[in-house]
């Protein structure tokens, strides 16, 4: 398997994808390994990857080098990712007692009720390419706490990044048979899907994770999915300081090459400020710096996959063949590397394909709209679900907003942010289920119930 730099086109290296026998040998040894690992304490599995997550700091740099070479972002961003991947986890790792500790609910004469929470088993992680280390430590990190043991099977598009944390996690103390690492694309996946994993932990989008439930539903184990999104960002009449909020929200749809699943997707603007908000956001955008990942103050890198440029170039022919015009950029830059001109496009419509599919790259529509009512139908005009985003004065205008938007992130005057005390989770095609906050940290566990008489 070729790992290419996206870039500059260039091979970094050639990896070998695991065998189908190779994966059920892995998968074996994580089931015989289980038992050993879950009994362990908690206080020494949480000693263990707190190692983890202080080897990840340590290593930052050779580690962000490998991640911007083979998906792309500035050497910035990625160590942004894994300094936040770094705090998620210290999170995670202070809590994990609180939460995963046996809980007695009754105690009185006679009788003691409690929860204590079982690991599922063996886990199967199937990542993303994205954010490998922020979407990776979402799942391994919980479910290594909880006593499970993981296959992970990173992206293809982020499998040295992969070889990275397996590595580290190896150099922490986390033995081969409670981690073990599947390199390869669809058929390693597939193969991945046949076995009698405890549950299944997918990030990527909602078409693969609908083929995912579909295939592991009569196994009866967990399933939980984190999917793409369309996420709708309102700017209401009231805000302030216009130059502020466009250069924040600006932020929110194009950090990352717009590469994120919670990156602001599509804008809609109160007419009394839109004039204003468009100038400012044009501004801002026109001054991102587009670039090898490497290179100083470079904000823009260029897609991880080839295919999303056809995406990103068809989203706005189609734009503008409906009326759109072009504010800022919209081609494809020539030359080496999977490069797209960071793109505005305003007098855009709803029934616009830049509005209505997912985009995943650097590309955003703004709208035009009359009041909070026409903001809020057409924020809700969306088969997705995972996050939604208000810029106001009034907080009590905007909860009453979001309230209405069936969303599982709801934001007031900041976008494109996930935070570890809070859970991460997504409706309707937007996936189901919870990573992060002590709901994430108890999905990978199964609770049982304990009626003690005497």
């Amino acid at each position: 398997m070729n790992v290419i730099n996206p870039a500059t086109e260039e091979i970094i290296t050639d990896l070998k994808e695991d065998s189908l026998t190779g994966i059920e040998n892995k998968f074996k040894r994580l089931k015989e390994g289980q038992p050993r690992w879950s009994g362990l304490s908690l206080k020494a599995r949480t000693g263990i990857l707190q190692s983890f997550s202080e080897l990840l700091k340590k290593n930052i740099e050779p580690c962000a080098t490998v991640l911007s070479s083979e998906v792309g972002k500035s050497l910035q961003q990625s160590r942004n990712e894994i300094n936040g991947a770094c705090n998620r986890t210290n999170w995670m790792l202070q809590n994990a007692e609180k939460y995963l500790s046996a809980e007695e609910v009754t105690v009185q004469e006679g009788l003691t009720e409690k929860i204590v929470y079982e690991p599922l088993g063996v886990v199967c992680n199937i990542s993303a390419w994205n954010y490998p280390y922020l979407v990776g430590v979402n799942v391994f990190i919980p479910a290594l706490l909880a006593g499970n043991t993981v296959l992970y099977k990173p992206s293809e598009f982020s499998s040295l990044t992969g070889l990275e944390i397996e590595k580290l996690l190896k150099q922490a103390g986390v033995p081969d048979d409670a981690f073990q690492l599947a390199i390869g694309a669809r058929e390693v996946g597939e193969a991945l899907l046949k076995l009698p994993f405890n549950g299944y932990f997918f990030t990527g989008s909602y078409k693969t994770g609908q083929y995912i439930y579909e295939k592991v539903a009569s196994k009866m184990v967990p399933c939980q999915l984190e999917l793409g999104g369309k996420d709708p960002l309102y700017v209401a009449d009231d805000v302030a300081d216009i130059k502020n909020v466009a250069a924040g929200t600006a932020d929110g749809a194009f950090y990352n090459t717009g590469q994120s699943c919670c990156a602001v997707e599509r804008i809609y603007v109160h007419e009394k400020v839109y004039d204003q908000y468009i100038e400012e956001f044009i501004k801002e955008v026109k001054g991102f710096k587009l670039g090898l990942p490497d290179e100083e103050g470079v904000y823009i890198g260029p897609l991880t996959r080839r295919p999303q440029l056809d995406v990103i170039e068809s989203q706005v022919n189609d734009a503008v063949s409906k009326g759109a015009k072009i504010a800022a950029g919209g081609k494809r830059v020539k030359g080496k590397g999977y490069f797209f001109e960071p793109t505005v496009l305003i007098n855009v419509t709803q029934d616009m394909s830049v509005m209505r599919d997912e985009s995943f790259g650097p590309i955003i529509g703004i709208m035009k709209v009359k009041d909070d009512a026409e903001a809020i139908k057409l924020m809700q005009d969306t088969e997705y679900g995972l996050t939604a985003a208000v810029y106001s004065a009034s907080k009590e205008r905007a909860e009453k907003i979001l309230a209405q938007i069936n969303a599982g992130t709801a934001y007031w005057n900041c976008c494109d942010r996930v935070s570890a005390p809070l859970p991460w989770s997504g409706r309707n095609h937007s996936g189901f289920g919870t990573t992060l906050s002590y709901i994430g940290l108890r999905a990978f566990s199964t609770p049982k119930a304990y009626h003690l008489r005497g």
